[in-house]
């Protein structure tokens, strides 16, 4: 059982909910009356739906809220709850004592244990995050701090806790930072393996994949790669399932990406004629989440000490005729690339 993090269920923002969940590892926060009496819940993905219907961090969160929740009881057995949650699809239930107060939530992955798997992870930090500036000119960006805790450090937990205890990260520009802060791995229960990249000469997003291949030639099992920028909770065995069951060489995490047209838009029939204007329409775009699998076989055809994007890997992955997947990141994801985005992070915005 772990502590559930709550919120005010009668004054609560957007923003307010936002930071619960990241304070949180239940992907979700719970809102209580004064007295802890549970009313309902938000997950990450209820706040992306709310933020893309328009609403503001400012705004309330209480038409947002799943109320009613599915809940169990401290006397439930662990059996008869994870039976529950696997037939119901849900990751999290929260425990009420007899009064309907919140004392504690069941995770689902707590509940299964932690399966270790032959699969080794790379994360990608090396950019030098100009974006950011001024913040990153004595900070990497993946250890800018998000509630509390760097990004990176946030990715190697959430990995580890998937059964994936070997893990490289790529690094360049103050590397050091990250390898003092890291260490072998060992304080977060994995071992960490680096690959150094000559910051003035970096491989890009792609590069490293021809550098761990060369490392670790053995490698049999597919490899997870992530950008270390990402605040997610994304749920890394269903991806690694949906590989395996696909037979796919690479797995892309997409997501939808939603933006408006700042214009009004003219639907213009064959003969040139406008029919009707749609004033600033939404159009929703598949784009890649920064999240992948690939099969080994896949690394060994990256080039070594090259600059090398992740778009031509794929590119060239789907030329030479192999199998390329998509799946759906339908948990919390949030790239922290520039400032506007550390500050929604941060829910600040």
């Amino acid at each position: 059982m772990s502590i559930p993090e709550t919120f005010a269920a009668n004054s609560a923002t957007v923003r307010d909910a936002m930071v619960a969940i990241s304070r949180g590892t239940a992907s979700a926060a719970f809102a209580v009356t004064t007295d802890d009496l549970l009313v309902g819940v938000v997950t990450d993905g209820d706040i992306r739906r709310a933020l893309l219907e328009g609403a503001l961090l400012s705004d309330s969160v209480t038409p947002f809220i799943r109320s009613s929740p599915f809940v169990a009881k401290s006397t439930d057995s662990r059996a008869t709850i994870l039976d529950l949650m696997q037939a119901r699809a849900i990751s999290q239930v929260p425990i009420v004592n007899e009064e309907g107060q919140l004392v504690a939530v069941h995770l689902l992955r707590e509940l299964l244990g932690r399966i270790d798997r032959t699969n080794m992870a790379l994360i990608l930090a090396g950019g030098r995050g100009t974006r950011l500036l001024p913040t990153t000119s004595s900070l990497p960006k993946p250890m800018v701090l998000v509630a509390g805790t760097p990004i990176l450090e946030r990715l190697v937990n959430h990995i580890s806790g998937f059964g994936i205890s070997r893990i490289a990260i790529s690094v360049g520009h103050l590397g050091d930072v990250i390898a003092d802060h890291f260490g072998d791995g060992s304080q977060f229960g994995c071992e960490i393996t680096y690959l150094w990249e000559d910051p003035e000469n970096p491989l890009g997003t792609g590069g490293p994949l021809g550098s761990l291949s060369k490392l670790f030639p053995e490698l049999s099992a597919p490899v997870l790669v992530v950008n270390g920028d990402l605040v997610t909770q994304f749920d890394v065995a269903a991806m690694l399932t949906h590989h395996e069951l696909a037979g796919s060489d690479a797995t892309v995490g997409a997501l939808p990406y939603t933006h408006e047209v700042p214009y009004g838009v003219l639907q213009v029939n064959e003969a040139g004629h406008i029919e009707s204007i749609v004033e600033k329409p939404l159009r929703q775009e598949l784009v890649s989440g920064g999240i992948y699998i690939f099969n080994p076989s896949i690394l060994r055809t990256v080039p070594t000490d090259t600059f090398f994007p992740m778009t031509q890997v794929l590119t060239d992955c789907i030329h030479g005729g192999n199998k390329v997947s998509v799946w759906a990141v339908d948990e919390g994801w949030m790239d922290v690339g520039r400032p506007q985005d550390l500050t929604k992070a941060r829910g600040q915005a």
